[in-house]
């Protein structure tokens, strides 16, 4: 993520709460693109062909009510059938696909269940949120954005950009760093300390700021610091010059299902008072805990 006014000039720094994205174990831009990669002709910057022959599989089969057999796979997609049947076993193998008899037919897996199961809940926490973080954003004048726990990883879903020419962008949909935000921090306080140990070994707490927490030791202490205040800070951590304060939201089953957090340069956060920010943010993520069904909050974070 990166700042900038509406003349277009990028402001110091460019991360701000969780602005590195990650999958699992982080990448860098030498390793996150297959050698496979070519250009997109739909404007992306990288299209992997054998990735695209299988979404395009699953999506063939998607709209076949009856299910497809390998020949009509094979000829739908214009492949042989030697490399349909190997794609279709191992989108089976995946829980992407199924087969069912006579045939064998291949119909849409499980799997696909599930991944849109967890994105109608993205959406519908979003829907959600955006009320709240209208209001937060009106009172605070800040940057509001509200991130669900994508396995301990914060997952940004919705933002309210502040009023004024400072504009904080940040891609909604994707894992971001959770050592580093204070999305990420919120969400990880109120997880097992497992949860935070096992992140630290995939992403091996990258340095995005001078100071950014950069040990397992640190990071557990920082966790249990927002435990005992009930709330989360990315105080430079991300990006040099941004201050974020974040704090959790749950669901019906009291579990934590993400954060709100507010975000703004650092000499406007402190001029306000962190403390004071910190307790409108956890009372929008009450709300927002209240429209999930949730139960108040009691004591600090859990």
């Amino acid at each position: 993520m990166f700042a900038m006014d509406e003349r277009g000039t990028v402001l110091p720094s460019s991360q701000s709460d969780a602005g590195a994205h990650v999958n699992g174990p982080a990448t860098t831009p030498d390793t996150a693109i297959a050698t496979s990669a070519k250009p997109s002709a739909a404007g992306d910057r990288y299209l992997v062909g054998s990735v695209s022959r299988a979404m395009r599989m699953v999506g063939t089969v998607a709209d076949a009510p009856e299910g497809l057999t390998l020949t009509e796979i094979s000829r739908e997609l214009g492949m042989s059938k030697s490399a349909a049947h190997a794609l279709a076993r191992t989108l089976v193998a995946g829980g992407y696909l199924r087969t069912i008899e006579p045939g064998p037919r291949y119909r849409p897996g499980m799997e696909l269940v599930r991944l849109g199961e967890a994105a109608s809940g993205s959406i519908q926490v979003a829907r959600l949120c955006h009320p709240v973080l209208l209001e937060l954003t009106q009172l605070t004048g800040l940057t509001t954005r509200a991130a669900i726990s994508d396995d301990g990883y914060p997952v940004f879903v919705d933002r309210v950009d502040a009023p004024g020419l400072v504009r904080f962008h940040t891609p909604l949909g994707v894992r971001e760093l959770p050592h580093t935000s204070a999305a990420g921090k919120a969400i990880l306080a109120a997880l097992p300390a497992a949860v935070a140990e096992r992140i630290a070994a995939e992403t091996g707490l990258p340095k995005r700021t001078s100071n950014s927490l950069r040990s397992v030791t640190d990071l557990l202490a920082e966790l249990e610091d927002v435990r005992e205040r009930g709330y989360a800070i990315d105080a430079e951590e991300d990006a040099l010059g941004v201050m974020c304060v974040a704090a959790t939201f749950s669901d019906h089953a009291g579990q934590v299902a993400g954060a709100v957090s507010a975000t703004g340069l650092s000499g406007t956060l402190q001029a306000r008072g962190v403390d004071a920010l910190a307790a409108e943010v956890r009372a929008a993520a009450d709300r927002v805990t209240s429209l999930l069904g949730g139960g108040e909050r009691s004591g600090g974070l859990l």
